[in-house]
């Protein structure tokens, strides 16, 4: 089996190149943006974390361009907001800074998306928070898909958002405190909204073994959509590293978390990785992972494969080692 390459939905830097930083620039941009292709990722959405003001002023715009303008940039065909309309409670809100998360606000949204060109083409936003089908809408109507994640809420709200538009459940399993209610809380929410998508890490860390097969029982095999959560350590040694504005420690089994947060600070992993732990799983047919890290991924947010072009090397699936491979093409 061959594939163009991966897709991914959310990955928020890649070798030392943070996608929210106030420093950002266009040569480091370039620098990023061809390392993630060279790695068979041929098409991803750079995400942008809850920042301040200041920070999506300056770096929405620089992200807008590079995609026109660096090595690598045509890959991106929009961006990924991940925040600032999340819950800001310890635990929900993860690696992200509470203090700069917002309330639902269409007019704050369409001002983002001015400053980015139109090119946001994903949101992360919390159910549970005043005025978020509101918010659902009015992105919807901006061409924005919705995914819902660092959220407090029940089953009521997620289905109320995805009669208001959303499509799936940003890092299932992902973003919430460690210790929840036996009963009640968003990941047994997110289980039984069929009407949502799953959105999965597959790093080996964010989720366990059994939770993937929960997933996969639960949401079924076509609703599933990996995705790497890449940090802007991922590509780097293990080391402390400050990324995602956290001191971050990054161990040499790839785990990757933010000191004094008891929380993960994305993943050092990329989608080569994340598709390959989850062939080693044996759960699933490599078709069946292709689906869930090109085609799936496109066709959430309104894309078809021709819209994505080729980069340097493609995917095949290898059925003696049981492993996604790289091969050069030019």
């Amino acid at each position: 089996m061959r594939l163009t390459g991966f897709f991914d939905l959310q990955i928020n830097g890649y070798l030392g190149v943070d996608f929210s930083a106030p420093d950002l620039n266009s040569v480091a941009l370039g620098r990023a943006f061809e390392a993630i292709v060279t790695g068979g990722t041929v098409g991803f959405l750079p995400t942008v974390i809850t920042s301040t003001p200041e920070v999506y002023a300056r770096n929405l715009p620089l992200l807008a361009k590079a995609m026109d303008t660096v090595p690598g940039g045509r890959h991106a065909p929009g961006i990924h907001l991940e925040g600032p309309f999340l819950c800001a409670e310890p635990g929900y809100i993860g690696a992200h800074n509470p203090a700069h998360t917002q309330a639902p606000d269409p007019r704050y949204l369409s001002h983002l998306q001015t400053l980015s060109e139109g090119k946001i083409r994903a949101m992360t936003m919390a159910a549970g928070l005043p005025g978020d089908a509101e918010l659902v809408a009015a992105a919807t109507e901006m061409g924005i898909r919705v995914f819902l994640g660092h959220q407090r809420c029940h089953t009521s709200d997620l289905e109320r958002m995805a009669r208001a538009g959303a499509v799936a459940l940003t890092h299932l399993g992902n973003g919430l405190p460690n210790d929840l209610n036996r009963f009640e809380n968003p990941l047994w929410a997110g289980l039984v909204t069929d009407s949502l998508a799953a959105m999965l890490i597959a790093d080996g860390h964010h989720v366990r073994d059994d939770l993937i097969r929960i997933i996969l029982k639960m949401k079924g095999r076509e609703n599933l959509v990996l995705v790497s959560d890449s940090s802007p350590v991922a590509g780097l040694p293990p080391g402390r590293y400050f990324a995602l504005g956290n001191n971050v420690v990054l161990e040499p089994s790839g785990y990757l978390f933010a000191e004094g947060k008891n929380s993960l600070a994305g993943s050092s992993a990329n989608m080569l990785h994340c598709a390959n732990y989850l062939a080693g799983l044996g759960l699933l047919q490599p078709e069946e992972i292709a689906e869930a890290a090109f085609y799936r991924p496109l066709h959430l947010i309104g894309l078809v494969p021709n819209d994505i072009p080729a980069g340097p090397a493609e995917v095949l699936y290898n059925r003696e080692t049981g492993q996604f491979e790289l091969e050069t093409t030019h």
